[in-house]
């Protein structure tokens, strides 16, 4: 069983940057890990994810060049390098784990096995 912990969030103007971060009890180095953001009312959105098959990152469109994923499996832990953060950033952000590999599946909040408790991120305007 893997736990993930998430650490990073805070409150950020607009146009600032933070990075999240994801540690893992156990070895991910096997795992897709990805991160996603929920807003009150909503699902689980995709933001970005690593797939362990390929090492390819995908992003959602409306964070493409500005956040990024990477990660560290010594240290089993993955980040998420948020950059030029928008108001509609704002969100409890969440990670996520499982051997995931096709653009389908990582996009799908459901098909994420593990997930960390999720860390808040607010925007500023």
């Amino acid at each position: 069983q893997v736990q993930l912990v998430e650490s990073g969030g805070g409150l950020v103007q607009t146009g600032g940057s933070l990075r999240l971060s994801c540690r893992a009890s156990g070895r991910t180095s096997r795992y897709s890990v990805a991160w996603f953001r929920q807003t009150p009312g909503k699902d689980y959105l995709f933001v970005a994810a690593l797939t362990v098959n390929e090492g390819n990152a995908h992003y959602a469109n409306s964070v493409k060049g500005r956040f990024f994923i990477s990660r560290d499996d010594v240290e089993n832990t993955w980040y998420l390098q948020m950059n030029n953060l928008q108001p509609e950033d704002t969100a409890v952000y969440h990670c996520a784990a499982d051997f995931l590999g096709s653009p389908a599946d990582i996009a799908t909040g459901g098909r994420w096995g593990y997930w960390g408790q999720g860390t808040r991120v607010t925007v500023s305007s």
